[in-house]
């Protein structure tokens, strides 16, 4: 089976490329496009529709764990902020992707939803993750990452 047919699968089997981190409570993967450099998203341990199907404890713990994600994501690829998104429309399993968004981006995009940049965006190879380009900025995001939960920046785990 392909990978991307289910990345959550796949990431517990150790077969999901794009993950760059293991938490207690989620995975973390580079996103497929890389137009925004440091686009993540945030894979739970098992599947489930949405985050309204976690328990109270388990929500906590993915989004302190997203929030993780978006430090690492602001100490190593400096952008203005982090936009967090949880939708499920497309693709009908949790996930939460973790955009940064850049002082240099063409206006009127940086002020808009990253979903309005056209489709090239998310389709043309050239802004595809691949690792000739971007395997140095996937060691750096997981360095940072593991460096985060050393601090005692991650959640424990449930108990």
């Amino acid at each position: 089976m392909d990978w991307k047919q289910d990345r959550i699968g796949s990431a517990l089997k150790g077969r999901n490329p794009m993950v760059i981190a293991e938490l207690n409570h989620s995975f973390v993967a580079l996103g497929d496009t890389q137009f925004l450099p440091g686009y993540c998203v945030l894979l739970p341990k098992h599947h489930v529709r949405s985050l309204n199907e976690l328990t109270l404890p388990e929500r906590a713990h993915f989004l302190t764990e997203m929030s993780i994600v978006g430090d690492a994501i602001l100490s190593v690829c400096h952008p203005l902020r982090i936009n967090y998104d949880i939708l499920g429309n497309t693709d009908n399993f949790l996930h939460a992707h973790i955009f940064p968004r850049y002082v240099n981006e063409p206006a009127p995009r940086r002020i808009m939803p990253v979903w309005l940049y056209s489709k090239d965006h998310w389709t043309n190879s050239q802004y595809a993750y691949s690792d000739a380009k971007h395997a140095h900025l996937k060691k750096e995001l997981s360095l940072k990452i593991q460096e985060l939960i050393s601090l005692g920046r991650a959640t424990p785990p449930i108990n």
